[in-house]
């Protein structure tokens, strides 16, 4: 009689922690149903890559490092091509810049700006960055993509 009795406990407690992990189950289901397609990251293809020296004084008085290091500005352009049916906002963009010996002009960045909307399709974008004075030309990009949001984020 115990034996069953024994038996009986472990069968409730067997079927009430299933039922919990089921409704666990069910409500984390339910809730990525849910959720907002708009937070969805959405990679972005970039192309035909390229930069020259800004123009005017879009780069007067830039410098790295905190403020240590004089820099060039240069402005870099490209095509973006927006394959996922709606527009992606604040695109960050990311790549690597090497100077004319293969160094790392920006060693300890990836990310190098960001592009506020990227339409659906393709277009053209453009970010401006900060050299070190010293990366000797020509620059060589690399590894460019761009990763944003299908809907509007609050900053």
């Amino acid at each position: 009689m115990a034996i069953a009795k024994h038996q009986t406990d472990y069968l409730q407690k067997f079927f009430q922690i299933f039922k919990v992990t089921l409704l666990s189950l069910l409500l984390c289901g339910g809730m990525a149903i849910l959720s907002a397609p708009a937070w969805a990251n959405v990679q972005i293809k970039l192309t035909n890559i390229n930069y020259e020296p800004c123009i005017g004084d879009a780069g007067k008085n830039m410098v790295t490092g905190g403020g240590v290091m004089s820099a060039k500005c240069y402005t870099i352009k490209g095509k973006a091509n927006n394959t996922s049916g709606k527009v992606v906002y604040n695109a960050d963009i990311f790549g690597r810049i090497y100077d004319a010996n293969g160094n790392d002009a920006m060693p300890e960045r990836a990310r190098l700006g960001a592009v506020e909307e990227i339409p659906v399709g393709k277009s053209d974008f453009q970010i401006m960055v900060a050299i070190p004075a010293e990366q000797p030309e020509p620059l060589e990009l690399k590894q460019f993509k761009a990763s944003g949001f299908a809907g509007k984020v609050r900053r």
